[in-house]
């Protein structure tokens, strides 16, 4: 197993303790500050909201916040809403590409049980996205 699938199977394990813990119905940053602090107990390191810059030709066209980086390798988006959407899973893939990670997670603590969805970078498909209207 590599290093970046155990660390996304252990994003996951405390996303879902996180969550059996809470419950549905919370703001994100709750949920962002609770699955933090496991993240942290468990001796992994966790930057919370980093600003992320988008160049083009080395001028900065853009930039976003990422919730969640987990040991400078996995970015993680969290939701807190009824259902993923594909605009949220498009997010994620363009976060990768902009800070040219190869990983991420798309967490969603709003529904019932847990949502979750692993992305990579390359291995994205956003095919049946309308990018210019993606919701």
């Amino acid at each position: 197993m590599d290093k970046d699938h155990t660390i996304t199977e252990k994003i996951i394990g405390f996303a879902m303790k996180v969550h059996r813990v809470l419950g549905p119905g919370f703001l994100e940053s709750v949920y962002l500050n609770a699955l933090v602090h496991e993240l942290r107990r468990a001796g992994l390191s966790a930057e919370v909201a980093q600003r992320i810059t988008v160049r083009y030709e080395n001028v900065i066209v853009g930039e976003f916040v990422a919730d969640l980086i987990v040991d400078d390798d996995v970015l993680c988006e969290l939701k807190a809403v009824s259902s993923l959407s594909k605009a949220d899973e498009v997010q994620v893939v363009n976060y990768l590409i902009a800070t040219n990670r190869d990983f991420g997670l798309l967490i969603n603590f709003g529904a019932p049980s847990l949502q979750f969805k692993r992305k990579h970078r390359l291995a994205a498909d956003v095919s049946d996205v309308d990018l210019q209207n993606p919701v």
